[in-house]
């Protein structure tokens, strides 16, 4: 079986491959969507042959589709680094902003903004790297996405992966489909949305205090 066609079986534009590529895979897959965006090219009549400004352009776009703007598909979540709770600490960790750099799975357009991640430890359990929900926060945005599934991915991730009490996302973006076609609205606009999980799910409180700590940091990045 060949390498492409090992990967022909679909996924849905926001979830990872069923294996990570190797090294010789990526090149394989490169290769092969540098064909096809010139081809496009061909078909929308760009000369990728003579110009000057489009003569690698199919290459380029390639690699940065592979290698940056998908690879949270391709690539395996990060490696979580976890402390040990010495002292039982079990009050909210609220973490942001983060830089959200994502791509709109409708149009394949920017989207840009950022995160926030609130977490209650278990008493019981570790504490991650504070580094570690930037890498999340990357690895997750690093596909084909909408807003509404984001915050949930990263949100189940942590969950899963690190068994707090609680989890709360919250990701405020501005979606270029939005701003530079059909309406073109303003870059002041922007679209928020939270997710909740395990504790943070029930307690009215503790949602509020993380939203007002999501405004707080905000205001004082």
């Amino acid at each position: 079986m060949s390498t492409i066609h090992r990967l022909v079986r679909p996924r849905r534009a926001n979830e990872a491959i069923d294996t990570p590529l190797s090294e010789q895979e990526r090149e394989a897959m490169t290769t092969a969507a540098a064909a096809k965006i010139a081809e496009l090219f061909d078909v929308l009549r760009i000369d990728h042959h003579n110009d000057h400004n489009t003569r690698e352009t199919p290459q380029r776009v390639a690699r940065m589709f592979v290698n940056e703007i998908m690879r949270g598909r391709f690539t395996p979540p990060p490696a979580l680094t976890e402390f040990d709770n010495v002292q039982s600490f079990s009050e909210m960790i609220v973490i942001g902003p983060i830089d959200v750099r994502s791509l709109c799975a409708h149009h394949l357009m920017p989207i840009y903004g950022e995160a926030y991640v609130g977490v209650v430890p278990s008493e019981t359990g570790g504490i991650i790297g504070l580094s570690k929900y930037d890498r999340i926060v990357d690895h997750f945005c690093g596909r084909p996405q909408i807003q509404e599934e984001l915050v949930k991915q990263i949100g189940q991730f942590i969950m899963e992966n690190t068994h707090p009490r609680g989890v709360a996302v919250r990701v405020s973006a501005v979606h270029m489909c939005r701003t530079h076609r059909g309406v073109r609205g303003s870059h002041r606009g922007r679209m928020v949305t939270n997710a909740f999980f395990g504790n943070l799910s029930d307690d009215t409180e503790l949602k509020s205090r993380f939203l007002a700590e999501c405004t707080e940091l905000a205001r004082n990045p």
